[in-house]
């Protein structure tokens, strides 16, 4: 008998550490660690990207592979010499399962590193640096946004071949995501038979515009493209206006320069063309109904930040409920992804292997407070995703 009690007592503590992980996927909540942008020029990019995240989860019920969620936030303060002290709270302190960050491209890139050191799923709601889904990629790292390269290549192409303009200069922060949209536009721009002649950056976050259009004005390019986004954005495109150069060299950019940002660019901004993977004016079933519930929950019109953070949580639910909340089988997780197409506000998406969005990038003008959609400068566009092993 005591034999007999003693073998049931070890089978039921076999039966029940085989049962744990299905029960800590069905019933523990799932940590997400949201490392974004709370303060500093970036903050409404922050705030707009977890508003998109959690209306997909109120969406689904708040739930997402059917486990409700705790959230952790961290306020990386675009920061990267701040980065991974940051990140890893998130990794070590508060064991989240999963992290969502970020909006500055030097801060993503410490992030994808101990994403990657870690194995903790990492789904990046704006950041394009190219390496993260080249260089850096990895089976647990995914991209909800674009790549800089691929927010940029398409206005080169325009600018040169619809707009004729054969001469150029490039205006930008100097730190990796301007830096590799500059390059990117100039790649579009020179296939297309223009030349670009000077890239001209400063010091991030540094919005001390007025010598450098004054270089500008001098050297009379037929057109500028600039990168800068948030508040940086905003005193770019009114100084651009207030220099008068708007007039004479048309400016261009990525949508970053004007998304978010037209209600203080006013005047200023009106009919500026820019290229991105969302526009105003789409007007599709999904884009609708995206965009009235956004505006119903936070009184406000969403943006292109808001549909990142969207798709960051439609990439989480898609690999989750595939795997049954269980986010320790990384593979199957990420098969699930690779193999689903994405019903987003900006159109109908896929992931490549590197884990980057393959998606239409819209040719956008500035009219009133909208970017409205005037064409599309490329069709799903995939990034090259140089260097990516995965």
């Amino acid at each position: 008998m005591i034999r007999s009690t003693a073998f049931a007592a070890s089978a039921l503590a076999a039966a029940l550490a085989l049962a744990s992980p299905l029960a800590m996927a069905q019933g523990a909540k799932l940590k997400v660690g949201l490392m974004l942008p709370y303060s500093g020029t970036f903050t409404a990019l922050g705030v707009a990207i977890e508003n998109g995240f959690k209306l997909y989860v109120d969406e689904q019920g708040g739930k997402i592979g059917g486990r409700e969620i705790e959230f952790f936030k961290v306020d990386d303060e675009s920061d990267p010499a701040k980065a991974t002290d940051n990140v890893n709270k998130l990794i070590k302190r508060d064991n989240v399962d999963v992290i969502v960050g970020t909006v500055h491209s030097g801060v993503a890139m410490a992030m994808a590193r101990a994403a990657k050191e870690s194995g903790t799923l990492l789904i990046v709601p704006n950041a394009g640096s190219d390496a993260v889904t080249g260089p850096m990629c990895a089976p647990n790292i995914f991209r909800s946004s674009f790549s800089n390269w691929q927010s940029s290549y398409g206005m080169g192409t325009v600018a040169a071949k619809q707009e004729k303009k054969k001469t150029a200069m490039t205006i930008t922060w100097k730190y990796a995501a301007g830096e590799e949209m500059t390059n990117a536009f100039k790649e579009g721009f020179e296939k297309e038979g223009g030349k670009v002649s000077k890239q001209i950056t400063l010091p991030f976050p540094n919005v001390e515009f007025q010598a450098l259009l004054t270089e500008i004005a001098a050297a009379k390019p037929d057109a500028v493209f600039a990168f800068f986004a948030g508040g940086g954005a905003v005193k770019f495109v009114k100084d651009y206006a207030a220099a008068g150069l708007n007039k004479t060299i048309p400016l261009y950019g990525p949508g970053f320069l004007t998304d978010g940002t037209l209600e203080a660019q006013g005047d200023a901004a009106q009919g500026l063309l820019t290229t991105l993977h969302y526009a105003d004016g789409l007007n599709t079933p999904k884009d609708n109904a995206f965009r009235l519930a956004y505006a119903k929950s936070f009184k406000i019109q969403p943006d292109v930040y808001a549909v990142q953070g969207y798709d960051a949580a439609q990439i989480l639910a898609t690999g989750l409920n595939a795997v049954k909340g269980d986010v320790s089988k990384k593979a199957e997780f990420a098969a699930a992804v690779e193999k689903a197409k994405f019903d987003s506000p900006r159109g109908v998406f896929t992931m490549s292997k590197s884990h980057n969005p393959i998606q239409d990038i819209y040719l956008r003008k500035v009219d009133g407070k909208e970017n409205k959609v005037v064409g599309i400068a490329s069709k799903q566009l995939s990034d090259p995703a140089r260097g990516c092993r995965n």
